[in-house]
């Protein structure tokens, strides 16, 4: 079995085949043109240079085309980086697919909807039940394909999903330690919070910013949606506005994106929970990356940090 390209080295040779996540045309500063490619498999990501790239070049390496690549690891600033030596276009005698090449979820997307859907069930508030249970079953194929986020965590096939399960258990969890936070409001906020992704957006699979995602955001869209469906279902009262504020405020200040800072307590443990399982979800991957004794590569969403692995578990 091949190996992932996140289990390359420095100076190991690499003679396989990688999808391309992105593809950026810059200039050198010879003036001559080039292409940045992001290139993945299951197991991850590495930036790439093509030099000189023709016109040919930029129509050939797209988003989303399987390549084969015969190169070999460098680093770059601290980075792992593919030097290529060779490139092209898979071809269907190649036998093999693209769906190979994404890296997915941990967990499996029927394991991850059956305790979506378990929390939806403990939830004894109707108004709040109702809501919730709603916007997931109409956004159900959606929630259990897309990524949490364009980069940085959880960015793969059934991330949001993902995302999801492991802050209801951390709620779960809190909730026992401290009993007077309202679980049903907590796992709404939960299940909702990120739901206005699968607007903003494009797809499950190397996905970009729509339009609507990028003058709205994911934020302001959930709270409509919110709205609308309260509505719908003839929901009025302090609950509804409520769970927009958690909506609201999940990212903890404004300069995060959060149109207002929390408010509410279970606000503040949403927020806290989020940014937990983001930041042990970019660590983990990380390390996982690197053998005992080793530093991760930089996480920029964690100010430029490095993290060590011990020889001891």
């Amino acid at each position: 079995m091949k190996k992932g390209i996140t289990q390359y080295g420095v100076g190991d040779v690499f003679d396989h085949f990688l999808l391309i996540k992105s593809s950026k045309k810059g200039v050198a500063s010879n003036g001559k043109p080039f292409l940045t490619l992001i290139l993945k498999d299951a197991t991850g990501e590495i930036e790439a240079k093509l030099w000189e790239a023709t016109k040919e070049d930029e129509e050939l390496f797209t988003s989303d085309t399987l390549v084969k690549l015969q190169g070999e690891v460098n680093q770059f600033r601290g980075r792992a980086q593919l030097k290529i030596h060779s490139i092209r276009p898979s071809q269907a005698t190649d036998g093999v697919k693209a769906s190979d090449f994404v890296e997915k979820a941990p967990v499996e997307k029927e394991v991850l909807m059956d305790r979506i859907t378990e929390a939806i069930f403990e939830m004894q508030n109707p108004n709040l039940q109702r809501i919730t249970r709603y916007l997931v079953q109409h956004n159900q194929d959606a929630l259990l394909t897309y990524p949490a986020a364009v980069k940085n965590h959880h960015e793969y096939i059934s991330g949001l999903a993902h995302h999801i399960v492991s802050m209801l258990d951390l709620a779960s969890n809190l909730k026992d330690l401290y009993p007077e936070l309202n679980k049903d409001l907590l796992y709404a906020g939960v299940i909702l919070h990120d739901l206005g992704k699968l607007k903003e957006l494009s797809g499950a699979s190397s996905p970009s910013y729509t339009l609507e995602g990028k003058l709205i955001g994911h934020i302001p869209m959930m709270v409509q949606e919110i709205s609308k469906v309260a509505e719908e279902l003839g929901i009025e009262g302090e609950e509804v506005t409520i769970l927009q504020h958690l909506v609201l405020s999940h990212h903890g200040k404004n300069e995060w994106g959060s149109p207002k800072v929390p408010q509410v307590r279970e606000a503040e443990v949403l927020h806290m929970i989020d940014l937990m399982d983001a930041k042990m979800n970019m660590m983990n991957r990380a390390l996982d990356k690197v053998s005992p004794g080793e530093f991760t590569e930089r996480i920029y969403p964690m100010d430029q940090r490095v993290f060590y692995k011990p020889h001891f578990e």
